[in-house]
């Protein structure tokens, strides 16, 4: 199982540090060695909310996030995007920033590549922030019956009936940004760019959820195909037709097709985006030389998230431990905080990625205590329904 859902990750480990060896010897090795490790470390929070979402799509949806969306992760986000940003800080055309590129100039040095990339950084990091901030708070003021931080969660769940509050909390944070974290001319650029991040989200979760009842009717449609499945499959049936909707996402949708399937591809690539910001800014405090950061980054860390997000959905692990959304989504709340504050501080990426980790270990733990606590009461049912069926 770890191989077949490692082992082109494995594969293209192997060959992207090869590459990065015979382009810049064993410096280039290494460096290409660390920024795999970073992105892998800043975006597992990342991996646990795509596997959540995925479980929810069709087969068909999964394959192309896992084909198609790989490319785009690793060319679109990781060597397209900052050329991109820089051409339109520079006025430079596609040519011009791809040889500006290749400069390999000091970031700290103006006119270079880094340098420009970092001056898009408010830019970057409230696009970011605003999209993460209301995807964590959107989950935040959602009642579910299973918590975590329950002294915490439960009462937030309760005020989050108020409409449009998740709406009217980010927007009252970005304009206290930038406000007080930004001075200037950029304070203009920080509110557009953060309220483009907003909207953003607002239009992908509202397109989602507009067609899922064409989603959930092929579903149904599938359903009644296969209606031989017995007392237990209706039981089944009917616990999903009634389970609580979620918000925090574009759908609820359990297998998601067509058009809610696409919808669900389009969200995860916006939300693989804004993970990736800070690790692409982040990777020029390392190397600004952009064929390093594309192998590191994008071939060996883009590729390994992709891996962890299978094998969470292929093993039900987030089925099992129960708390593991809980705390990506907390991380997530916290890397929105963190590009926020980035307005006007640097905080290191070692920071950055251990807080992700830290919540999701933590979150971990809590899991196997649960499945300690439970496992008397879930084998006393098991042995009931054996002796019952006898």
């Amino acid at each position: 199982m770890l191989l077949r859902t490692f082992g082109w990750s494995i594969a293209v480990t192997i060959v992207s540090l090869v590459v990065a060896f015979i382009y810049g010897s064993w410096e280039a090795l290494a460096l290409c060695l660390i920024l795999g490790i970073l992105e892998v470390s800043l975006s597992f929070d990342n991996a646990v909310v795509n596997a959540k979402v995925l479980e929810r799509m069709s087969d068909f949806w999964q394959k192309i996030f896992l084909t198609i969306g790989i490319l785009i992760a690793v060319f679109g986000m990781r060597l397209v995007f900052p050329l991109l940003i820089v051409g339109i800080t520079a006025n430079l055309g596609p040519v011009e920033a791809v040889q500006l590129a290749m400069e390999k100039g000091n970031p700290e040095t103006p006119g270079t590549y880094g340098y420009l990339l970092n001056e898009a950084h408010p830019l970057i990091a409230s696009f970011g922030g605003l999209f993460l901030l209301m995807l964590f708070l959107d989950w935040l003021f959602e009642e579910r019956d299973i918590t975590w931080l329950s002294w915490l969660e439960r009462p937030l769940a309760r005020i989050g009936k108020l409409d449009a509050l998740s709406v009217i909390i980010s927007l009252v944070l970005l304009v206290l940004a930038a406000e007080f974290l930004v001075e200037g001319e950029e304070r203009e650029s920080v509110l557009i760019a953060g309220t483009l991040g907003l909207v953003t989200y607002l239009a992908v979760n509202g397109l989602g959820s507009l067609f899922e009842g064409s989603g959930a009717g092929e579903e149904d449609d599938d359903s009644t195909a296969g209606v031989v499945h017995g007392e237990q499959g209706k039981a089944d049936d009917v616990a999903t037709a009634t389970a609580p909707t979620r918000t925090g996402g574009p759908t609820t949708l359990a297998r998601a097709t067509g058009k809610a399937g696409f919808f669900l591809f389009l969200y995860l690539e916006v939300l693989d985006a804004s993970f990736s910001f800070d690790g692409v800014i982040g990777a020029f405090a390392i190397t600004s030389d952009p064929v390093i950061i594309a192998l590191g980054l994008g071939f060996i860390g883009a590729m390994f998230v992709r891996s962890i997000t299978v094998y969470l959905v292929r093993q039900g692990t987030l089925s099992e431990y129960v708390y593991l959304e809980h705390g990506a989504h907390w991380a997530i709340g916290a890397l929105a905080a963190i590009l926020l504050l980035s307005l006007e501080w640097h905080i290191p990426e070692l920071i950055t990625g251990l807080i992700g980790v830290a919540f999701i270990g933590v979150a971990f733990i809590g899991s196997l205590r649960r499945l300690k606590k439970d496992a008397p009461e879930a084998h006393a049912i098991k042995v009931g329904a054996e002796h019952q069926s006898v």
